[in-house]
């Protein structure tokens, strides 16, 4: 069958994907299994997969998106949960808003600083679920908090969960992990900067918003963007997102301390409503403000202590698990539960032991976490629908006629649009790592297919994912469910994608020009 036609049909899920929740408004749940039920048709009748090989590619993606997709969600909203029903809510919004009652400061240091250490050290939705509920809790608007967090979540996704998708990204390339964690770096620096700067617009929806807090949010910038690059550099891709964005969250708060209530009455439009109250009630004494913020304080080291950084921890936990060969096509593998060694599960046991401490019943906890799970469950049909499409797409060969044809049509221009092949991948996704598997080889011959250096546009691959994830259905799908507003993933989408085309431009602006600037 010709290139083009090809190149045309495996787009028309995604197509469908767009119109639908972008242009007809209709609910993730509803439009999902649709585009779904399109790429099983077209996989069989064009790509020829057998019929089982093509329900047997589904259902590794199904098994994908519950274990640990929708587990690691369900954990999330439920340590929130938890933390309202104990109380701990009120404590910590007493805090923050201590800090500044500044929604401009607050998104820096919640959906940014926070939002990108969670990324860091958890992912998978992590990093969208808890910053928005929490945003919520202060009295930010829903609609604004999905929004601002899906925008956030996309510079740490880089180097999220621990550093997976470039440690993913060198196995699938064969390529070195030092040069290419210090490529992604250098990449991501410019726009680790701008995108700060991004955020306080779109919160006070103007320019002018900046006025105020400039310098707040350019050391919010650079407080992550240096440290970063430098551990990028020095110590490979387990930690930049990690100490990047808790630089950024100290960084920022010491700067509001000083900066902030200085620009006068400017800043009343732009303050907390209630913010106030809070801040004039008695003081919360440490042991309070530890208590309160306990079960989060337990989630960071029960991840980090069980990551690939403790290696004795992490290899016993990794031996729980269960093979299950599943995929029946070409180049099938058994598809792997690790019942311990996953977010999902270690967010859950921290968040029980957590309420615990905190004073609440087992039976109660139990309750809580069965009612969590209950909640999820539109949401849980549309992220069990998008991988399992992106399954599908993958194994029949649908995401490579996408790709060829782009590389053809665009010669020695080609790392001008390898972002948005990087893009792509986590549009379809909803993962950094998952379009590094689909798309990073790829990136590598097409570099040197076009005389560039495939470093550098292999790193790019991964920028270009990052700017995917905040339109991706999935992390839509992500923040829909945290921020309890079922049906509006259009009205998301529609906010979200104006962002990640100016993001897309900038990274191929970067991937055309610097290369050779910084060595590569």
């Amino acid at each position: 069958m010709d290139t083009t036609l090809l190149f045309l049909l495996a787009l028309a899920p995604i197509l469908w994907l767009i119109v639908s929740l972008g242009i007809l408004k209709w609910p993730g749940y509803k439009a999902c299994p649709i585009a779904l039920g399109l790429t099983a048709v077209l996989s069989i009748l064009v790509w020829k997969m057998s019929v089982i090989d093509s329900l047997t590619a589904a259902l590794e993606g199904v098994a994908l998106a519950l274990w640990p997709i929708t587990l690691i969600i369900i954990a999330a909203v439920f340590t929130y949960n938890l933390s309202v029903q104990t109380g701990s809510m009120d404590l910590i919004k007493k805090m923050i808003t201590g800090v500044s009652t500044d929604k401009r400061i607050l998104v820096l240091i919640l959906a940014w600083g926070f939002g990108g250490f969670l990324e860091a050290i958890a992912g998978f939705g992590t990093a969208v679920a808890i910053p928005a509920s929490i945003m919520i809790a202060l009295g930010f608007e829903p609609l604004f908090a999905a929004v601002i967090c899906l925008v956030s979540n996309t510079i740490a996704t880089a180097f999220g969960a621990i550093g997976t998708p470039v440690i993913t990204l060198a196995k699938v390339t064969g390529l070195e992990s030092a040069q290419l964690t210090y490529a992604v770096a250098l990449q991501l620096l410019p726009l680790i900067i701008l995108l700060p700067f991004a955020l306080v617009m779109i919160t006070g929806k103007s320019v002018k918003a900046i006025k105020g807090v400039f310098f707040v949010t350019l050391i919010s910038g650079v407080s992550f963007a240096v440290p970063q690059l430098l551990i990028a550099k020095y110590l490979g891709p387990e930690l930049p997102a990690v100490v990047g964005s808790v630089c950024s969250m100290v960084s920022t708060i010491i700067a509001a301390r000083f900066f902030n209530g200085k620009s006068g009455s400017s800043q009343k439009e732009y303050q907390i409503e209630g913010a106030k109250a809070n801040t004039q009630q008695q003081a919360i004494s440490l042991r309070q403000g530890f208590m309160a913020w306990l079960p989060f304080i337990l989630v960071f080291v029960f991840i980090l202590g069980s990551s690939t950084l403790i290696p004795s921890v992490n290899q016993a936990l990794s031996r729980i698990k269960t093979d299950v060969p599943i995929y029946t096509g070409e180049g099938a593998k058994p598809y792997t539960f690790s019942w311990l060694a996953t977010p999902g599960t270690l967010i859950i046991i921290a968040t029980y032991l957590g309420g615990l401490l905190q004073g609440m019943k087992f039976g109660e906890i139990t309750k809580l976490l069965v009612k969590t799970t209950k909640q999820m469950t539109k949401s849980a049909i549309t992220i069990v629908s998008i991988i399992a499409l992106a399954k599908i797409m993958g194994y029949s060969g649908m995401i490579g006629s996408i790709a060829t044809v782009l590389v053809m049509i665009t010669g020695s221009f080609y790392p001008l649009i390898a972002p948005i092949i990087g893009a792509l991948g986590t549009f379809v996704t909803g993962s950094d790592t998952s379009a590094n598997v689909l798309f990073g080889n790829l990136q590598a011959e097409a570099a040197r297919a076009s005389g560039s250096n495939p470093y550098w546009i292999s790193a790019i691959n991964t920028g270009g994912a990052t700017a995917g994830k905040m339109i991706s259905p999935q992390s839509i799908a992500i923040a829909v469910a945290a921020t309890n507003l079922p049906g509006s993933e259009g009205k998301i989408l529609a906010s979200t994608i104006k962002v990640c085309i100016v993001y897309v431009l900038i990274l191929g602006l970067i991937s055309y020009f610097c290369g050779p600037i910084f060595g590569f």
